[in-house]
């Protein structure tokens, strides 16, 4: 009877243990050469170990071996001003992020269309694309991982495969959005094989393109330039989202919407005036305000003048190599 019940425990353990290692609950349990199989040291994965233990969601470790980084924000869509043409591309991205499994499972068309939604965000920088990568994971409640590609590509052969994948699997399992900035130093015009390295480098790039395209759910690949980008690629996004520097309009809701009103700007500070004369960024923007408000607290003031605005904006364009008479 001790028998057949150690015998059933035995077998009992081995179930789940296949069982939790093909969700990847358990890892490891490989033994010493000639030892027996359930010798073997078993771990349970880190996303397992927070939950039970702390009993909060488990996001990796940014580092050479898990190259993406967790992103969030605080801010709302109201906060960054975009076009309608940009906002309704948008919108097409959240309906994806609702629809998509009804299309692909309940509808049937997963034997006809590829998996997931991939996306290309192109524009000058400064221009929202990563903030909106974020919001979008704030209002669909998927986490967001920013993939940073010069940390991706090893010179040990291999790694970089090893490497990607751990992110791709992650992201399978929890349902991530993976983005992708500065993506045409990765995806950008192909090389000629003219050596080992450029022909490892193409099959790094291979991999890569191949685990996007398998991968189903939400991938967006950002960049400055969308002719950097190989046309081979292009082909294969769903949407392209132009990102445009903000019009006059544009900067004067930014200038209007983004100061504290605590410490608000003086009241005879023609922003309207402001926005006509400095062609910036919201990202350029974001960094005059929030330097003309530290500016601002340090000295005791209780307002933000017009000539302090300007001369910051001033300090900023200088900085890009724009000097202004």
């Amino acid at each position: 009877m001790r028998i057949w019940k150690r015998d059933c425990t035995i077998s009992i353990f081995l179930i789940l243990s296949i069982l939790f290692s093909k969700s990847q609950v358990i890892t490891g349990g490989v033994p010493k050469r000639g030892y027996p199989r359930l010798s073997g040291t078993w771990l349970v994965a880190d996303e397992y170990v927070d939950y039970l233990i702390c009993g909060q969601e488990y996001h990796p470790v940014y580092s050479v071996d898990f190259p993406a980084q967790h992103i969030t924000t605080q801010m709302l869509w109201e906060d960054i001003v975009l076009s309608k043409k940009t906002s309704d591309s948008l919108q097409e991205i959240l309906e994806w992020t609702n629809y998509g499994h009804a299309i692909m499972s309940d509808l049937g068309l997963s034997r006809r269309l590829k998996p997931g939604y991939k996306s290309l965000f192109y524009g000058p920088p400064g221009t929202g694309k990563t903030m909106t990568a974020a919001l979008l994971g704030k209002t669909t409640g998927k986490p967001v991982y920013k993939i940073d590609l010069s940390m991706t590509v090893s010179k040990y052969i291999g790694e970089t495969e090893k490497n990607l994948a751990k992110v791709f699997d992650q992201a399978e399992k929890h349902d991530w959005i993976l983005f992708f900035d500065e993506a045409d130093s990765l995806f950008g015009k192909r090389t000629q094989v003219n050596s080992a390295n450029d022909r490892y480098g193409n099959q790094e790039i291979g991999y890569l393109l191949q685990r996007i395209e398998d991968f189903s759910g939400v991938v967006i690949l950002a960049t400055n330039l969308k002719e950097n980008i190989d046309e081979a690629f292009t082909r294969r996004f769903q949407s392209m989202i132009e990102f445009r520097m903000p019009g006059v309009a544009e900067r004067h809701q930014l200038w209007k919407q983004s100061f504290s009103e605590k410490l608000p700007l003086d009241p005879d500070t023609d922003l309207l005036a402001v926005a006509e004369k400095y062609e910036l960024s919201g990202g350029v923007i974001m960094n005059v305000v929030r330097k003309a408000t530290l500016l601002a607290v340090a000295a005791q003031q209780q307002s933000i003048t017009q000539r302090t605005l300007e001369a910051i904006i001033r300090k900023e364009l200088h900085k890009e190599g724009i000097i202004l008479n």
